[in-house]
């Protein structure tokens, strides 16, 4: 999946500088997405071929969450509370209604903001010079890679093909205007 925006050089910069805001920004992802895998499990129990792979899915973000607050610690920092991101909000707002649309929605919609979670944890790993950090970042945009492709994976089986990438075009055309619209701040997402 090819997002149609690349994220800016402005934003690795934003990052480096604000690293601590960042680290506790992206520890709120990894528990988000933790809790997005297990609403599927709790929404779509009757779609069997989900529920495994959202289990595992749910249980490695919850690793993510635990090996960055283990960072986070390290720093002297704390966790703090979510703040509302412009960018999930944008998307989840055209997210339709009905149980099969809505379902192949929430999949496609996860599958992106995957996807941009990959070329931005990437873009942090290009950039730090802690060794440590740099590998650390690096595992973690290999594993969000994979993450991009499972939800594309998930939808074919309860749907056609050309259901899933028609609606996979409109949301990637959704993303990029989203992505647009959403101030540069040291976050993921």
């Amino acid at each position: 999946m090819l997002l149609r925006t690349k994220t800016p050089p402005e934003w690795v910069e934003c990052v480096l500088n604000n690293f601590d805001a960042f680290l506790i920004d992206h520890a709120s992802c990894e528990r988000k997405a933790s809790a997005v895998g297990m609403s599927f499990v709790v929404r779509y129990p009757d779609r069997t071929a989900l529920l495994e792979p959202m289990i595992n899915f749910a249980r490695e973000e919850l690793e993510h969450f635990h090996q960055v607050c283990k960072l986070i610690f390290r720093r002297g920092l704390t966790l703090a509370p979510d703040e509302p991101d412009s960018y999930v909000n944008l998307l989840m707002k055209q997210v339709r209604f009905g149980r099969d649309e809505r379902f192949l929605d929430r999949l496609l919609v996860s599958g992106i903001i995957e996807a941009r979670g990959t070329e931005k944890l990437e873009l942090v790993a290009q950039a730090l010079t802690d060794s440590e950090l740099k590998a650390f970042y690096h595992r973690l945009a290999k594993a969000e890679d994979h993450h991009k492709r499972l939800f594309v994976d998930l939808a074919l089986p309860f749907f056609t093909e050309a259901e899933v990438f028609a609606r996979l075009d409109f949301w990637l055309d959704q993303e990029a205007k989203a992505f647009e619209a959403s101030p540069i701040r040291p976050a993921v997402h």
